[in-house]
């Protein structure tokens, strides 16, 4: 068991299943599986990947007044508040993952902060995190296909064809784009990645 893990793996995802329903338990185990092999592959920590990966949505089917109120108690950005409420749960499960599951390992922390939304400036281990939530063997939005495949060659710019795709979607049902978001995006193509292709979202 890797010292990054708080319990026994099955200890944890005991905790982590409770805590959903059984296609978001088994979209949470493809995450998890999915990062430990995009970790192996471009040099992160497997463990924290994969640790990560099994509690990125530890608070995803939160009831939205109860998601609220734990936005409130740990006193986050007014502006994450006011956005799109499908961004709550990394925000609140950062800080819930610590307090209920005792992980405190930062990069860990970020990555399931970052998860949904993208920052400038991400880590390796997010960027992990961020791409293995959008090509888990469990999703089938158009584009997947081509995100997957990139992925295999280039960290990079999957998650700029990720983020592109949610973006482009975002904007097709007239929703806000959380700016973190966009710089995150802009920051990849400002750096020399390939501009989007795809169609997805997350």
């Amino acid at each position: 068991m890797s010292e990054f893990f708080p319990t026994t793996r099955e200890q944890l995802l005991a905790q982590v299943r409770a805590q959903m329903h059984e296609k978001r338990y088994l979209h949470t185990v493809g995450v998890a599986e999915s990062a430990r092999k995009l970790a192996e592959r471009y040099g992160a920590d497997p463990d924290k990947a994969e640790l990560a990966g099994y509690v990125h949505d530890y608070c995803k089917c939160w009831p939205i007044p109860k998601l609220h109120t734990y936005l409130l108690r740990y006193d986050l950005p007014q502006d994450i508040i006011e956005g799109e409420k499908e961004l709550w749960h990394a925000f609140v499960g950062a800080n819930v993952i610590q307090t209920e599951l005792g992980i405190t390992d930062p990069e860990v922390i970020q990555a399931v902060r970052y998860h949904t939304t993208g920052r400038v400036g991400m880590s390796l281990l997010e960027k992990v995190v961020c791409v293995a939530d959008y090509i888990e063997p469990q999703r089938s939005f158009p584009g997947v296909e081509k995100i997957r495949e990139l992925a295999e060659k280039d960290l990079d710019h999957a998650l700029a064809e990720a983020l592109g795709g949610t973006i482009s979607m975002l904007i097709a049902r007239k929703k806000s784009v959380y700016p973190l978001t966009l710089l995150a995006y802009n920051d990849l193509v400002s750096k020399g990645t390939t501009p989007f292709e795809s169609q997805g979202g997350i």
